[in-house]
């Protein structure tokens, strides 16, 4: 070898990092869609190969080492564990994710405790119709702390010492869909209500059962709470104060021996998402409730085009729920649950080009993906002499009185 060439061991070492990366991430996966680990998979194979063409004789053995590694490490890891004399609450199981994640997992053997907010609705009859005698509904509104401590009692009173095994934080709300600008300060509020605050009294309250059971905390966020998703900000910042607030109670919780993960979903059609009716009453007290000077400034008709734009986003929205179900039952029941779940069609490449990508990339990214509007707001259609001065003077984003 010449002087500048490196030491044979540091092509070794190097490229057993990238093969034996590209491993980790497949076993790392093997319990979630192939399609969600096919991005980050590929980016360490890729860099796996072209390291390894610097010195080819290497790839052999470090592929052959990786392999004997992979096959040792799944040999001793049972695939799941049993259902059986578990015990899990779900909240938000009215309908979507949670109706059927309750369905589900008590068809898997669970003792499941179901908490809707209205007990003679369609989806809580529905849940009494078709599940077992294990199934527990509890009438719960997540952000009445009197109604939480309720169903904590109730829960104790029914499991006695047992400890609860799981805590599925599914209950959430997306009230509106717009620019943040145009997003009025009550649909913040009610975001972080719900999604935020809801949730933490309910993790909070339910801890104590679930560290002594040294069990499982499974929490159905979204991508728009780790990307800038257009027109979802008072959606993704409640989401994105979420996750921050169950990534450090990973943390904290581990030496508890308590797993904590996150399902990250794809676009699916779930609670009002497509009902029209809601979003037209939504849109109709968005207009009603801007200051003139704002909606002057934007125009209804970009207003509109915004609600037009999502409902037509919702309408192509996925029905079968089953890879958001199939992952929570998975962090449940694996022995060594992942941090997160990609559930659905092209999660995981979304995260890929938003943490690899440059940012121009990911950013256009995002916006063809979700909302393409072809409207400007009204005031960069005018003629030369719109005062933005007067505007932002006159304009706070307040509801009317």
């Amino acid at each position: 070898m010449d002087g500048s060439a490196l030491p044979l061991w540091i092509y070794l070492a190097v490229s057993v990092v990238f093969v034996g990366g590209a491993f980790q991430k497949a076993l790392a996966s093997h319990l979630s869609s192939v399609a969600a680990a096919a991005p980050t998979l590929a980016a360490w194979l890729g860099a796996a190969v072209l390291w390894a063409l610097c010195l080819p004789g290497v790839l052999p053995l470090t592929l052959g080492l990786a392999c004997l590694a992979f096959a040792v490490r799944k040999r001793k890891t049972p695939d799941v564990l049993s259902a059986r004399g578990k015990a899990v609450l779900i909240t938000g199981c009215d309908s979507g994710f949670g109706n059927a994640t309750a369905k589900h997992l008590d068809s898997l053997g669970f003792e499941v405790f179901a908490t809707v907010l209205d007990l003679s609705g369609d989806g809580a009859r529905m849940l009494q119709r078709t599940c077992s005698s294990r199934l527990t509904l509890l009438q719960v509104d997540i952000t009445q702390p009197q109604q939480v401590q309720q169903a904590l009692l109730d829960t104790k009173a029914k499991l006695g010492l047992q400890g609860l095994w799981g805590l599925v934080n599914n209950a959430g709300v997306c009230v509106n869909f717009g620019d943040a600008e145009l997003s009025l300060m009550s649909n913040y509020r009610s975001c972080m209500e719900v999604n935020f605050f809801g949730t933490l009294s309910v993790t909070k309250s339910f801890l104590p059962l679930l560290r002594h059971a040294k069990g499982r905390i499974v929490t159905v966020s979204s991508p728009a709470g780790d990307q800038p998703f257009p027109c979802l900000a008072a959606y993704g910042a409640s989401k994105a104060a979420l996750n921050l607030f169950i990534n450090t109670l990973r943390h904290e919780l581990e030496p508890w021996g308590v797993w904590v993960s996150t399902i990250l979903p794809s676009s699916y059609k779930t609670g009002q998402a497509s009902n029209h009716a809601y979003w037209e009453r939504q849109h109709h007290h968005l207009l009603q409730s801007l200051p003139p000077a704002l909606l002057e400034d934007y125009g209804e008709d970009y207003v509109t085009e915004t609600k037009e734009l999502f409902q037509n986003h919702t309408s192509k929205a996925n029905t079968d729920l089953s890879p958001v179900v199939n992952a929570i039952a998975q962090a449940l029941l694996s022995p060594r649950p992942q941090p997160r779940y990609f559930a659905g069609p092209g999660v995981g490449l979304m995260y890929f080009i938003h943490s690899y990508c440059p940012f121009s990339l990911s950013n256009r990214f995002l916006q063809n993906l979700f909302v393409k509007k072809k409207l400007m707001p009204r005031a960069l259609r005018a003629e030369p002499g719109f005062d933005l001065n007067a505007s932002l003077n006159n304009n706070n984003n307040e509801e009317k009185l």
